[in-house]
């Protein structure tokens, strides 16, 4: 890989300076920038596939995501909208009476309870948190391309 040269062997001015010749092809596979940034375990995928086809991957799985993740949010958001509609339709008709003070007495009770469940739940949320850190770091390429991928499937 390095080679050893003296220089000047034969000149008066220098005094016997050595340098070292790096061969930089070899030097980029042995160090490539991700290992330094996301540690030396790049994850499986990086090593079977070529980039361009992580790429590719991801982009293709995070544009189906992101598409069915808009269709099913429209689809989600119109039957919530609707209902609403059509209760407070019925309730103006008089077909309906909503005692108000129950439901925000119930709303209040649900929140209590959500948040003694939620401040149990924060290790196993960090637990989760951390492993998908560690998937995203081990596979860069892919979870980059997934990424762009769903904001595409989502703006189509």
């Amino acid at each position: 890989m390095a080679e050893q040269h003296r220089e000047g062997q034969g000149d008066a001015d220098s005094e016997g300076e050595a340098y070292e010749v790096v061969d930089l092809t070899e030097y980029a596979h042995s160090h490539q920038w991700w290992s330094r940034v996301f540690g030396s375990n790049s994850g499986p995928i990086a090593e079977k596939y070529s980039v361009a086809t992580q790429i590719m991957m991801g982009g293709v799985t995070g544009w189906c995501a992101g598409y069915l993740f808009q269709r099913v949010g429209k689809i989600a958001a119109t039957a919530v909208g609707g209902g609403f509609l059509l209760l407070q339709i019925a309730n103006h008709s008089g077909y309906v009476q909503v005692d108000w003070k129950k439901v925000e007495k119930d709303v209040n009770k649900a929140k209590r309870h959500l948040n003694k469940k939620a401040n149990k739940a924060v290790p196993e949320i960090n637990t989760f948190i951390e492993g998908a850190t560690e998937f995203v770091k081990r596979n860069i390429v892919v979870s980059s391309g997934f990424v762009g991928g769903f904001l595409l499937g989502v703006a189509s």
